[in-house]
C-alpha cells in the first residue's frame, strides 16, 4: 500500500512541475523573440533551459511512476541524485562568496558607503570584468536606476538628503563617494572642487551627465554586489527549503523504483 502510495505521489509532484514547465518554456521562448532590451535577453536562454530541463525530467518521471516503466524511473532518480549535489554546492558557494562585504557607516549620513575591496575576491573578479560590467552598467541604466533616484529626491535640501537611507545601487551609482567632498545641488547634481587631488578615483570618474554619473566608479560595482549579496542570502534560504524537498522527493521516488522492481517477474 505504501510502495503504491509512492508511485501516485511521484506522478502527482510530476504531473505539477510538467505543467509548471510549460510557462517557463513559453516566456523563455517569447523573450527570446520580443526581447528588446541587454537584461531581457539574458534572462532568455536560461529560461529556455530550466524550461526543458524540468519538461524532460518530469516526463520521465511521471511515465516511469505511472506507467511503471523501471528504466526511466531509474534515469529520473539519477538526474534527481545529481540536482541535489548540484544544489548543495551552489548553497555552500553561494554562503562563502556573500560572507564578506558590508557598507561603511559615514558619520552623520542616514546612508552608507560601499568599498569594492571589502568583497570577495571572486565577487570583484566578476564585476572588474569590462564585457561583464558594460552589460550590468546597460541593465542598471535601461531600469532608470538614478532617474527615478533623481525623481524621488528632487526637493531634499543637502541636510535632507545626507538623511536620506539609499539603496546601496542607489548610493553607489548615482551619487559620488562621501570622501569626494563635492558641494550638492541636487540628488544626482554635484558641483566638483577645482585644483583638488583626490585619493579616492571615483571622485574622478564622477560626472553630472545623467548617461554617466557613477556608473563606471568602483562604489557602483560595490553597490552592485551588495544587492547581489542580499539577494544571494535569500536565494541560500529558499534552496535549503528546496534541497529538503527534493530529498523528501528522491526518498519517495526510490520507494516507487523499489516497487516497480518488485512488480518486474524478473527481479
Amino acid at each position: 500500500m505504501c510502495c503504491r502510495l509512492s508511485n501516485s505521489l511521484v506522478g502527482l509532484l510530476n504531473l505539477l512541475s510538467f505543467l509548471l514547465s510549460i510557462p517557463i518554456l513559453v516566456t523563455g521562448v517569447w523573450l527570446h523573440k520580443q526581447a528588446e532590451t541587454e537584461c531581457e535577453r539574458w534572462l532568455e536562454k536560461p529560461l529556455i533551459v530550466l524550461g526543458v530541463f524540468l519538461l524532460v525530467v518530469s516526463l520521465a518521471g511521471l511515465l516511469g511512476a505511472c506507467c511503471r516503466l523501471s528504466c526511466l524511473l531509474w534515469l529520473y532518480l539519477f538526474v534527481m541524485f545529481i540536482l541535489i549535489i548540484v544544489v548543495s554546492a551552489f548553497t555552500v558557494f553561494a554562503f562563502v562568496v556573500t560572507n564578506k562585504g558590508a557598507g561603511e557607516v559615514v558619520s552623520n549620513r542616514g546612508y552608507r558607503e560601499y568599498r569594492l575591496g571589502d568583497y570577495s575576491n571572486w565577487l570583484q573578479n566578476r564585476v572588474t570584468n569590462p564585457h561583464t560590467w558594460n552589460r550590468i552598467k546597460s541593465c542598471l541604466q535601461s531600469a532608470k536606476l538614478c532617474d527615478k533616484f533623481e525623481t524621488q529626491f528632487a526637493n531634499d535640501s543637502a541636510q535632507q538628503f545626507y538623511a536620506e537611507n539609499l539603496s546601496a545601487l542607489q548610493s553607489g551609482c548615482c551619487k559620488p563617494s562621501n570622501d569626494c567632498n563635492f558641494a550638492y545641488q541636487g540628488p544626482s547634481v554635484w558641483n566638483k572642487t577645482d585644483g583638488v587631488n583626490h585619493s579616492n578615483p571615483d571622485c574622478n570618474a564622477w560626472d553630472n551627465d545623467s548617461n554617466v554619473l557613477c556608473f563606471n566608479c568602483e562604489s557602483c560595482k560595490a553597490g552592485f554586489l551588495q544587492n547581489l549579496k542580499t539577494d544571494w542570502k535569500k536565494v541560500t534560504i529558499v534552496n535549503v527549503i528546496f534541497l529538503v524537498f527534493l530529498i523528501i522527493v528522491y526518498s519517495v521516488g526510490c520507494c516507487a523504483f523499489r516497487n516497480n522492481m518488485r512488480g518486474n517477474w524478473k527481479y
